[in-house]
């Protein structure tokens, strides 16, 4: 009997895909297409198991569209740009080139032995010259339309990375790669004009049946839709046109508790003030160094400072209120300014709190409550509250009905009016670094912001350049920097800002229709291969990226670079669960803890122990995998042990994919075993006598479509796992199977091609060892006989004076006679009687027989 060997199988498939260009994409109009995409990979060097996860999930879809008729694209590439090869290139002396291709040819080359039935010959990253020139020619054409321009904005700034940095990459007020304090400034900064699409990306979400629900509410609550009203408040004695203070308010239900009105730091009237006041100019100066994410806006501690100002309020112009300069108050939110009701806002009643203002109550749970809060009370927009006072006199009403009320009111009264509001702000896209694509314009004294022209692309970045300095390079490199004006000719400087990496990750599965196109994407290319009809990454990038994508899409379509049927690129979308593993640690010197690997510890009853002295560590169960915790399980270390396929199997059969699975040693040797196990039945199969007769070849044949049918379903609906939790089922009924040669042949290339999504390497052994025809990749995916599902036998509870006793298992069609028969000499029947005639059996057909004593 031989055995299973993983390494020679896999190795030997892996040649045959390559030689017969297996998994090579190309237009053909006579089949129907599907285009699988994994969201790629950042090349850090060194591959997880999370991403062995993520490319499995893809390569089963991939793998089983093809075997049902499908023309299957799916492609590989490197999301390349950005600040972390900037910092290993200062860390180590290198070039941020050199180090992201460098890790790129051992990323590919740690992958491959994956089996993955990728089309290497559409690979790209996006710090490619060709790809990121295209990408300059679709800002050129995007800067044409209006949809990208310049202005000036305050941004977050990384005083050590020295870069603007998105809110996202703001992580409890520190740089995500420096750890610097995040400061705020003012910028010149490019911008896509996203918000003038905010509607329109808010609406289109109810069309994307194959999202989930989840990811949709997020991006639902990002682009924020809000119904308010807009009216101002008059000044008292302000500087010269400032006689107003504009306010946006999601609830206006609330204005008659209204306390004070604050402003940004960085309103105008704020940076008029600072200008004869020192203090008010070093708290401003101190507010701006803070970061702009609402996480650090809402955990900060709050400060204001009062300006000496008052307004008056609208209802009443003998009601003053102060007017407070708010650190919890952005420029780019409303419009920079808002009205404070302490009473039901919790910023609001942390602020008042602190600053002794009033706190008056507009709602309460009921007539009876004391209008004394000891915190803020915010109910929710659709709950009854009574209010005190209301716009529609003292009555229950929910929020929404107030709200709706107090904007009538205002509006009928002259104060303000009511105004649909987003929160997605416009994208800004400036980033102030090298490792970037170069944004194509320059900058001319007599002509201004001038666009490159098309037939100068691309700019490329210079390869010359130092880290020695902090900074950007591009500022340092005169000979780049300074060009020719392209509409006058006069000397010139290039634009020196780079493009934020999300414009690279937002339009690369266009560009993969077309990796070698001349302009940004081929039409005919992306009219066949659009859009991506299943689209897996983590859920971590389910607003911006996404979004983002969705808006470059429309951009594309309105630059005529993509076809309009492509304006949602995504049309289903799979979020991942993480792989995760126990961490093995123990608090070191100082307290610090010291973290070890998987491989220096023995485990013992559930207890943790390091090989090298047999010491007692700490064990925390289940943890995402991170390299500083020391919990990364190696990829190439289990194929090198077990092979791809038992690699693949374990991570798509623990749990379903949509939820975390652990890794663990013990279910990856589980998993090489089984495996092993199915290939003996191989073996055993292809030895036996091909003329003996055999028993039980229905029974086999009817699990077999059984198996057929559960596993076809398993694959289309992502559950992977219960697809597997099938195949073991099907694996042992075929072990203890006493069916005839030609049955059990049939059964096990059935069980091949049913695993060939998940374990490919194994399951073209199997099917040529039994002298399949061809690759099994290109053999039909099996279809389930719906005869062979129709159960020929049913299971009978056998009920004794009404309590169920035993059961009997008889051909559905029995007639009744035969039925009671067989009942009546069940051992328990029989017990019960004990020589006694029942008075009476009942047989109801396939349902139960009743036997009374």
């Amino acid at each position: 009997m031989q055995r299973y060997d993983a390494t020679s199988i896999e190795a030997k498939w892996q040649e045959a895909w390559t030689l017969a260009d297996t998994f090579k994409a190309e237009r053909d109009p006579s089949k129907p297409k599907y285009y699988v995409l994994e969201m790629f990979p950042y090349p850090s060097g060194r591959i997880h198991m999370g991403h062995v996860r993520n490319y499995t999930m893809g390569d089963v879809i991939a793998r089983y569209k093809m075997s049902t008729g499908h023309n299957v694209l799916h492609p590989m590439g490197w999301d390349a740009f950005g600040m972390p090869a900037e910092n290993a290139a200062m860390a180590i002396g290198g070039h941020p080139k050199d180090w992201t291709y460098s890790n790129i040819a051992d990323m590919r080359e740690q992958m491959k032995p994956l089996g993955l039935s990728i089309d290497w010959s559409r690979e790209f990253a996006t710090c490619d010259v060709e790809y990121y020139g295209k990408q300059q020619a679709l800002f050129l054409d995007f800067l044409d339309e209006g949809l990208v321009y310049r202005k000036n904005a305050v941004v977050n700034w990384d005083p050590v990375d020295m870069t603007v940095l998105a809110n996202e990459q703001v992580e409890a007020g520190r740089g995500w790669r420096s750890g610097a304090l995040v400061e705020r400034r003012e910028l010149t900064q490019w911008f896509f004009k996203i918000s003038d699409h905010s509607e329109e990306l808010l609406g289109a979400l109810d069309g994307l049946d194959n999202w989930p629900a989840k990811v949709k509410l997020m991006q639902e609550n990002w682009i924020g839709k809000s119904r308010g009203l807009q009216f101002a408040f008059s000044t008292i004695d302000a500087p010269d046109g400032h006689d107003r203070i504009e306010v946006y308010t999601t609830r206006p239900d609330t204005l008659n508790g209204a306390s004070f009105v604050g402003i940004s730091p960085d309103h105008p009237l704020a940076k008029l003030l600072e200008k004869d006041n020192a203090e008010m100019l070093a708290f401003n100066e101190d507010c701006r160094k803070g970061g702009t994410t609402a996480e650090e806006i809402e955990t900060a501690e709050k400060k204001g400072f009062d300006t000496g100002l008052r307004v008056r309020h609208p209802f009443d112009t003998a009601w003053e209120l102060p007017v407070y300069i708010a650190n919890f108050i952005m420029m780019d939110y409303g419009t920079g300014a808002i009205f404070g009701c302490p009473a039901h806002d919790e910023r609001d009643f942390e602020f008042a709190t602190k600053y002794a203002l009033p706190i008056t109550s507009t709602y309460l749970p009921s007539e009876e409550s004391s209008p004394k809060l000891e915190e803020a009370y915010v109910p929710a927009k659709t709950e009854k509250v009574f209010y005190n006072g209301g716009f529609a006199g003292e009555q229950w009403q929910t929020g929404n009905e107030a709200i709706d009320a107090a904007i009538a009111f205002c509006e009928e009264n002259g104060i303000g009016q009511g105004v649909t509001k987003y929160r997605l702000r416009d994208w800004g896209l400036s980033r102030q670094r090298y490792w970037g694509c170069p944004i194509p314009v320059v900058h001319c004294s007599d002509c201004g912001v001038v666009p490159e022209k098309k037939e100068n692309l691309p700019i490329e970045l210079p390869y010359d350049v130092t880290f020695d300095t902090p900074g950007n390079p591009l500022d340092r490199h005169p000979t780049w920097r300074n060009c020719s004006c392209p509409k006058c000719g006069s000397p010139a400087q290039r634009e020196t800002d780079t493009m934020d990496t999300f414009v690279d990750s937002s339009w690369y599965f266009a560009r993969f229709t077309s990796p070698n196109a001349e302009t940004p994407v081929d039409m005919a290319d992306a009219e066949y291969w659009m859009n991506v009809d299943q689209y897996i990454g983590g859920i971590e990038h389910a607003i911006l990226h996404l979004l983002y994508s969705r808006f470059f899409a429309r951009a594309m379509k309105i630059t005529g670079n993509l076809p309009a049927k492509a304006i949602e690129p995504f049309d289903a979308l799979f979020t991942q669960g993480m792989v995760t593993h126990a961490i093995y640690k123990r608090d070191g010197q100082n307290g610090r803890p010291v973290y070890y690997y998987p491989e220096q510890v023995d485990l013992k009853e559930g207890k943790a122990f390091l090989k090298e002295d047999g010491s007692e560590v700490d064990i925390i169960p289940s943890a995402k995998m991170s390299k500083s915790k020391n919990n990364v399980v190696d990829p190439l270390n289990i194929i090198s042990a077990f092979g791809a396929d038992t690699a693949r199997w374990f991570v798509l059969s623990d749990s379903p994919p949509e939820r975390d699975v652990e890794w663990t040693a013990s279910g990856a040797e589980a998993s090489f075993k089984h495996l092993g196990r199915v290939w003996s039945i191989c073996d055993r199969i292809s030895e036996m006598d091909k003329d003996a007769k055999g028993e039980g070849d229905e029974d086999l044949l009817r699990e077999m479509h059984k198996a057929i049918r559960d596993v076809t379903l398993g694959v289309e609906s992502f559950g992977f796992n219960a697809a597997i939790a099938k195949l073991y089922g099907f694996t042992a009924t075929l072990t203890k199977s006493k069916a005839s040669h030609k049955t059990q042949r049939e059964a096990i290339m059935t069980l091949a091609q049913l695993m060939a999504p998940m374990t490919p390497h194994l399951a073209e052994d199997i099917w040529a060892h039994q002298g399949g025809e061809g690759l099994i990749i290109d053999a039909p995916w099996p279809i389930a006989d719906e005869a062979m599902l129709i159960e020929s036998n049913v299971t009978l509870p056998i009920q004794i004076n009404g309590k169920r006793r035993a059961e009997i298992t008889v051909h559905k069609d029995m007639p009744k006679e035969e039925v009671e028969k067989i009942a009546l000499s069940h051992e328990a029947v029989v017990k019960s009687l004990d020589g006694a005639t029942p008075k009476k059996v009942i047989v109801v057909p396939g349902r139960i027989v009743n036997v009374v004593l």
